[in-house]
């Protein structure tokens, strides 16, 4: 933010003539092409200073988590029901076949597992 503002400073036509973008550039300790993409932002921005200087925020994550609340819902349910039969105890392992045999959860990979019921204190007993 703040190499941002002394950018826009250092572009500031209202105090008088502007020096050159290399000696700019060479001033604050920037590329030539930041100059110009805090510029640009400044111009698409309308002249919004504070919306210049701040990121951007991401509208939504690059890719939609597979993990809804009913998803680890249900994997907590199976992993608080009784194991199968002829296991003492449910493994991360074990959970990952159960996830892949049932049809209303996407296949999960264990350490996937492990990190859902890690986030809700659930532990494997």
């Amino acid at each position: 933010m703040i190499m941002r503002a002394r950018v826009l400073l250092a572009l500031d036509t209202s105090g008088g003539a502007v020096d050159s973008q290399e000696v700019i550039a060479a001033r604050l300790g920037v590329s030539g092409e930041t100059l110009r993409l805090v510029a640009k932002r400044f111009t698409e921005t309308g002249g919004d200073v504070h919306a210049t200087i701040s990121r951007k925020r991401r509208d939504l994550p690059p890719v939609a988590s597979v993990i809804t609340g009913e998803v680890e819902a249900r994997l907590i349910a199976l992993a608080c029901s009784a194991p199968p039969q002829g296991y003492g105890r449910w493994s991360l392992r074990l959970l990952e076949k159960h996830v892949a045999l049932t049809q209303d959860i996407p296949d999960l990979d264990h350490s996937t597992i492990g990190r859902v019921l890690k986030k809700r204190n659930c532990v494997l007993i």
